[in-house]
């Protein structure tokens, strides 16, 4: 009796090569049924193709899937030298596998030794398999270029950069040449312009796009108008010579689809590939069309940053401290830091405003922060600039704005007062008189050219906070060199230091002062906010002012 081998154990083999008794702890295998037709059926109903060849290379068995995926193959044929190409050089390289595009159809096909020289090959269809794996990587790649694209768009705060933008992130992803028509903002001439950019561009290309283009080109007007239309364009019919570069040649297919967000259109997106590439498919519309969502989106946030860019511009050049004017026998410096310094704006300020015999002044601490101390910043100075028209005496003016602020509409439930230093400058034959009418503000600090610095106390409660408020008034001589520096909380309130939570105070502040007696007015402020800012070591901080007055020496 001979042996062979089965899973790796010998056992006793029967005449009909199945093994009658299985080594111990093996299961128990019965003998194949002697049935040609049995095993025909059984090849045929396989899902792979199976196709056997004997010791000389040539094919002695075909199956029905075989014969059906792989016609050209029949049994006899040697598969070297058989039509499917790689098929047959796998055979003749001696290799395990292969794979094909064979007649429509993705195959790949392994091969297993059997006795002797002979060989099965199981071949399989896996055309869906590979289909979604293409739609799988596809769809990553799509997802990947939006978020790419999104990331790219969101960083663009300006209106021409996410223009730029739109049309490079196209190129050359979702086509050779993109081109971006849009319309100015108003009140710009309303024509149409475009921005272009392809692969061979260096960098994107600007133009003025004539009527002739949304013209012949289908779609573009509707897209314009922000629009879904039927995005085919049928390229023998559109004159696009005018917005492609010359070496890109006449377009193989051309896309044409909206830019707009939930605000309304913002242009229309031209996508051209060249002759020879692959058109636009149903997915390569809808990826556009997703692209340009995310590019109106981009927009409206860019122009709505541009608008809020524009208003915050204009408020600054109405509320920033304005350039002293010249008053004849004083010299005068002012200084600001606005909290945060991010719009440069804030709830304090400073103004002069000169008359015949001298000035007035105002130095004063709005409630709040940022633009809503702002806006009542302006309300004050503004108010300011009108009252004084009436009333140039320190203590009556301050009663004046108080009941303008205090009877300003909703000015209680929006607690909108302010603290103010409001005084009179009046050149006499030695020196400047100076009255200062006094709202809840400090004290403002006298300083002689003998280093002495005094506390000037004033007194009188924030303006528009009570309807019963009451103010103070006090006066001062200045002789010539003496200096009067007013300044806001925002100075000994500063905190920093070593311990980055003590104050910058009052002893602090009236030390610097002193160190800096002599220094002219302008270099005085400037010092002192010097030492301000190393204080805070870059800390965030409360609005900031200081006006120095000091009374001329004689010539």
């Amino acid at each position: 009796m001979t042996t062979t081998r089965r899973g790796g154990m010998a056992g006793p083999v029967s005449g009909d090569g199945v093994s009658s008794r299985p080594p111990t702890g093996q299961p128990t295998y019965h003998p194949l049924p002697a049935d040609p037709r049995l095993a025909r059926e059984l090849l045929d109903g396989l899902a792979e193709a199976v196709l056997t060849t004997d010791e000389a290379g040539r094919v002695t068995l075909v199956n029905a899937m075989a014969a059906e995926l792989l016609p050209e193959i029949t049994a006899g044929t040697e598969l070297s030298r058989c039509p499917v190409r790689a098929l047959a050089q796998a055979v003749a390289g001696d290799a395990e596998c292969f794979d094909v595009e064979h007649r429509g159809r993705r195959l790949r096909g392994v091969r297993r030794r059997l006795a002797g020289a002979r060989y099965a090959w199981y071949v399989r269809d896996v055309t869906e398999e590979h289909a979604r794996t293409d739609a799988l990587l596809a769809e990553r790649s799509r997802t990947a270029f939006l978020a790419q694209a999104g990331s790219r768009l969101g960083r663009s705060l300006h209106r021409d950069q996410t223009l730029r933008a739109t049309a490079t992130l196209a190129v050359p992803y979702l086509a050779d040449a993109a081109v971006v028509l849009h319309r100015p903002p108003a009140p710009a001439d309303q024509r149409p312009r475009w921005i272009r950019y392809a692969e061979s561009d260096p960098t994107p290309a600007t133009g003025l796009a004539g009527p002739g283009l949304t013209d012949t080109v289908p779609g573009l007007t509707e897209a314009l108008a922000g629009e879904l239309t039927e995005p085919r364009l049928d390229t023998e019919l559109a004159d696009l010579s005018s917005v492609l570069p010359p070496g890109l040649g006449r377009p193989g297919a051309a896309l044409v689809s909206p830019i707009r967000s939930a605000g309304g259109p913002f242009g229309a997106l031209l996508l051209i590939r060249r002759a020879g590439r692959a058109g636009f498919d149903p997915r390569d519309i809808e990826l556009a069309r997703e692209f340009g969502a995310r590019a109106g989106a981009a927009l409206a946030t860019a122009e709505l940053h541009g608008e809020q860019a524009h208003l915050a511009r204009v408020l600054q050049a109405s509320l920033l401290p304005p350039e002293l004017p010249p008053v004849p026998g004083v010299s005068l410096a002012g200084g600001y830091r606005a909290a945060g310094d991010t719009l440069r704006i804030g709830g304090d300020f400073y103004e002069v405003f000169p008359h015949r015999t001298g000035a007035l002044f105002a130095l004063g601490d709005v409630c709040g922060k940022g633009v809503g101390a702002a806006v009542l910043t302006g309300r004050v100075r503004q108010s300011l600039q009108t009252l004084r028209l009436v009333e140039q005496r320190p203590l009556e003016l301050i009663g004046l704005l108080d009941r303008a602020l205090f009877d300003a509409p909703d000015a209680a439930r929006r607690s909108q007062f302010t603290t103010l230093l409001l005084g009179s400058l009046e050149r006499g034959p030695a020196g400047v008189d100076v009255r200062i009418a006094g709202g809840g503000h400090p004290a403002p600090l006298l300083v002689t050219p003998g280093g002495a610095v005094t506390p000037v106390p004033v007194g009188g409660m924030p303006v528009g906070a009570l309807a019963a408020a009451r103010f103070a008034e006090t006066r001062v001589h200045l002789d010539p060199g003496d200096l009067l520096l007013a300044y806001t909380d925002g100075v000994t309130g500063a905190r920093g230091g070593p311990r980055e939570v003590e104050v910058f105070g009052e002893e602090r502040l009236r030390a610097a002062v002193a160190s800096a007696t002599g220094l002219p007015p302008a270099a005085l402020v400037d010092r002192l906010l010097q030492l301000v800012d190393e204080w805070q070591g870059g800390q965030a901080h409360d609005d900031i002012a200081m006006l120095a007055v000091c009374a001329a020496r004689p010539a």
